[in-house]
């Protein structure tokens, strides 16, 4: 049997379809031999690798509230972001623990960039998990940055929306590349700084991703249909997950096929 890897895409709110994704492929007796994410698919993806059951994980995101994981920062400034990050990384150690990658029970990595250089930073092995899927998820000027190593650590999403690479280089044959923010669509008005900002964000990632999956060439490229869900927004996520589920289901028959030698 072939090797499967999921790379579980980038995505805020929207990123809960994964979830939906991953009890569709339980349902159908598909269990991926390596994960890899990018933020809020880091999230996902390091919680599954570590065990915690897809019943879990619905729980855990439809029970969170904002408040759990936002800290205003004191001066916003010198911290480099509207919010501190220490919420957000006791909340995953919650469900992380202080694992370290080579502790879990899939093999993982997850992607962070690091500001300084402009580079992309992959992690894996001896690294805690938590720490880099902080990293992963640390929105720029959203969540204050991860300083470790010499490096100032942010959202994996920056360089690399779709971690196709990085699940390869794990050792899979086959990639199922789940992108949950999928094409860019039309954007509703009326403008305002945030939405300004955000909408410059996405369109540069938008032309940035569709070169490299022509380079990077997934098996499989799902696109859950969210509509128009924001995935700034911390609501609809019934949604999101419904449409993960969906679309794994559509689709496991084929990925079924994929992994026979």
């Amino acid at each position: 049997m072939k090797k499967l890897g999921f790379a579980l895409g980038s995505g805020g709110s929207r990123g809960v379809a994964h979830i939906g994704f991953l009890q569709a492929m339980e349902e159908s007796g598909i269990r991926p031999d390596f994960i890899s994410g990018s933020s809020m698919g880091s999230v996902v993806g390091s919680c599954y690798a570590a065990g915690m059951s897809v019943k879990e994980m619905k729980e855990a995101v439809f029970d969170l509230k904002a408040l759990d994981i936002l800290d205003l920062s004191g001066n916003v400034l010198k911290n480099q972001a509207i919010f501190k990050s220490k919420k957000m990384r006791a909340k995953l150690g919650e469900y992380l623990g202080e694992k370290t990658f080579e502790e879990l029970k899939i093999p993982f990595s997850c992607v962070a960039v690091d500001l300084i250089t402009g580079d992309k930073v992959v992690f894996d092995g001896k690294h805690v998990v938590a720490d880099c899927v902080q990293a992963s998820s640390s929105i720029p000027g959203i969540f204050k940055p991860l300083k470790t190593e010499g490096k100032l650590l942010v959202d994996g999403g920056l360089r690399e929306r779709l971690p196709i690479d990085e699940v390869r280089a794990l050792g899979a044959d086959v990639v199922v590349a789940v992108d949950v923010l999928g094409e860019l669509r039309r954007a509703e008005r009326p403008f305002n700084l945030f939405t300004v900002i955000t909408r410059m964000v996405d369109i540069y990632d938008a032309g940035m991703t569709e070169l490299k999956l022509k380079e990077q060439k997934p098996d499989f490229l799902l696109r859950p249909d969210m509509g128009d869900m924001s995935q700034y927004k911390i609501k609809n996520l019934e949604r999101a997950f419904d449409a993960g589920y969906t679309v794994g289901k559509e689709n496991a028959e084929k990925i079924k096929k994929s992994l026979e030698s």
